[in-house]
């Protein structure tokens, strides 16, 4: 996915400027496509010169000028284009759980250390999405359109962290035992200490 169409989806949900659009995208799409604001506004500008979106300077009292950008119809028809194409399917990197495949090879408590901070991360994470699905879809079952689609995604995001913390327990459980045993040199399969 390019960066445009995960502001073309923000876009046609809402109209606004480039600084609105950063800050929505920080509170929404960014929680699954990370982009700086100054990528944002370059990504905005290729967009208009590619004729996708369509921008109207707006004057404000005290402050400079804001332009808000709208999706137009070649916007749409390139959404609708991406909506359809096959999406990549590829396995996202994990270097937590390569670490863990070698924990033969290093410090075990530090390793363990290392999954109780990934753990409490994405718990915090998961808290998050479950104050955002209590707060904003209290009636899930009477969903249709846009917000019946934020809030499948939404989900997918609760099922993912949730996942992960329940992973990092089985880990956890797994290791901890061992990071205060002594354990097997793998290369001279004797116990060390």
């Amino acid at each position: 996915m390019a960066l445009e169409h995960a502001l073309l989806v923000s876009l046609t949900e809402r109209a606004g400027s480039g600084y609105e659009l950063a800050r929505r995208f920080d509170k929404s799409i960014g929680f699954f496509w990370r982009a700086t604001h100054q990528q944002i506004y370059r990504v905005l500008k290729r967009m208009e010169e590619s004729g996708w979106l369509s921008s109207e300077t707006i004057a404000q009292e005290g402050r400079p000028d804001k332009k808000v950008y709208t999706v137009n119809e070649a916007g749409r028809a390139e959404l609708a284009r991406w909506i359809a194409a096959p999406t990549d399917t590829s396995i996202p990197r994990n270097e937590l759980g390569v670490k863990i495949r070698a924990a033969a090879h290093g410090d075990i408590g530090a390793l363990c250390d290392e999954v109780v901070r990934h753990r409490e991360q994405h718990n915090q994470r998961l808290e998050l999405y479950r104050l955002i699905e209590k707060r904003d879809f209290t009636a899930a079952d009477q969903l249709a359109g846009t917000p019946l689609h934020q809030y499948l995604v939404l989900r997918a995001g609760i099922r993912v962290e949730s996942g992960f913390v329940e992973w990092c327990d089985e880990v956890l459980q797994a290791l901890q035992p061992r990071a205060t045993a002594p354990h097997a040199d793998p290369k001279k399969g004797e116990t060390q200490r």
